[in-house]
């Protein structure tokens, strides 16, 4: 399984220079299963800190943990309208 910084640097080379370090990292976790830890590890070394409020930073990594672990479930469901 690669790192949650390996799929990061792969993220941040696809996508503009314009993205945030906030939106790679949601893209980078999305669906990926990452624990809390491990997700709140990453995010203060990958995240610059401008691109986010220091006093959101809980509310910031629960959704990213909620990112990171529902995605699947809300494709399945929007397979299942269709």
């Amino acid at each position: 399984m690669k790192s949650i910084k390996a799929r990061y640097e792969q993220v941040r080379r696809k996508l503009s220079e314009s993205y945030s370090t906030y939106i790679c990292f949601s893209r980078t976790i999305e669906g990926q299963k990452f624990s809390y830890e491990s997700i709140s590890k990453n995010f203060s070394f990958l995240v610059d800190k401008d691109d986010y409020a220091k006093n959101e930073r809980n509310q910031i990594l629960r959704h990213l943990h909620c990112l990171s672990n529902t995605l699947e479930e809300h494709e399945l469901g929007q397979k299942n309208r269709l």
